[in-house]
């Protein structure tokens, strides 16, 4: 389990890291920069990575990773995707820490509560509650009052993470199978 463990903690610390940056770019492709950043494609791996934790290891060892990850992912962020000149991007790092510690942690509640319904009701459940709350915390705190379209940038990254969220189904089914339960 040590292995897996840290293999999962450092994939969580490397999504944060990676969506905290790409969160920064608006696609602008078919008109959709003033509703969508690349980050929305990443992060629910997040809540794949903390539900198969939950599924496989327990609660507390998935409220282990999201620490752990937060941790790593908070770290690499500040050092190499912050300009601590810009007000934006301090606001991101804060508004993705708080984002990701509350939703993550939401996340792993929900799942636990609901890990002997059928196997798909659990992930699916506490991944759509935990982007939600992540979405509108992060985009409030990171954009509000800069002239940012924060509420339809958050909007049209909530709608892409339920579709993530959707395909990360299949990944979250076939993985399963490799990770011993708990």
């Amino acid at each position: 389990m040590n292995r897996i463990y840290l293999i999962l903690s450092f994939l969580m610390g490397f999504i944060v890291l990676a969506s905290n940056y790409l969160v920064q770019f608006p696609v602008k492709y078919y008109g959709l920069q003033e509703i969508l950043t690349y980050g929305a494609f990443t992060y629910p791996i997040a809540f794949l990575i903390t539900d198969l934790a939950n599924r496989s290891f327990g609660k507390i060892a998935a409220r282990n990773i999201v620490f752990i990850g937060f941790a790593i992912g908070i770290s690499f962020t500040l050092l190499f995707s912050t300009n601590f000149t810009d007000l934006i991007s301090v606001r991101i790092a804060i508004g993705s820490g708080t984002a990701f510690l509350v939703a993550q942690l939401l996340d792993v509640q929900v799942f636990d509560k609901l890990r002997k319904k059928k196997w798909f009701i659990a992930p699916l459940s506490s991944s759509f509650i935990g982007s939600t709350v992540d979405t509108f915390l992060f985009f409030s705190i990171s954009f509000y009052a800069t002239g940012v379209p924060w509420f339809t940038l958050a909007l049209g990254d909530l709608g892409v993470k339920v579709l993530v969220a959707l395909i990360m189904l299949i990944p979250f089914r076939l993985l399963l199978s490799t990770l011993k339960p708990a």
